[in-house]
């Protein structure tokens, strides 16, 4: 058995969830959230910045730690225990880019009950529950800031008073 690490974010921006479409050939099939291996001389954050970088084309920022997602699966004639370290992450509009190369056909940002019944893997749908709690709980609070928006701006919301 080979240990891997990878990081990976889940990126919110004024309350929809960034989603990849993958599709190998045929042979996998479905959407994910962004994430890859860790290279060496990394830290576990700037993995899951680079990592959602390239694949979505998003620069994204960290707004904390979520935890650690564990599965495994077969290549060739090994089988891969990997480690997942996710972090919630804001970012400063809509736009994304799939990354071809990586087989990425689309993305795009969808409501959380969209995104929930898209994902692929029952890990990935336990890390949106967390990271959306999460979220809501900030934004109850006053403390979630979309990537680039300063205290007391517009928050999505359109001001009548205006």
């Amino acid at each position: 058995m080979t240990e891997a690490t990878s990081c990976g974010g889940i990126v919110i921006y004024r309350g929809k969830i960034l989603l990849l479409y993958k599709n190998i050939r045929g042979k996998y099939e479905g959407w994910v959230l962004p994430k890859g291996t860790v290279e060496k001389g990394e830290t576990h954050e700037e993995t899951a910045l680079r990592e959602v970088k390239e694949e979505s084309g998003v620069s994204a920022e960290i707004v904390k730690y979520l935890g650690e997602s564990h599965y495994t699966f077969q290549v060739s004639q090994d089988e891969i225990s990997k480690s997942v370290h996710w972090y919630l992450m804001t970012a400063g509009g809509y736009y994304s880019r799939p990354q071809r190369e990586e087989y990425f056909q689309d993305s795009g940002y969808y409501k959380y009950h969209e995104a929930y019944h898209l994902l692929k893997f029952a890990n990935e749908k336990q890390m949106l529950e967390k990271a959306y709690e999460e979220y809501r709980e900030l934004r109850k609070q006053g403390l979630w800031r979309d990537k680039n928006q300063t205290p007391g701006a517009d928050d999505g919301k359109e001001d009548w008073k205006k």
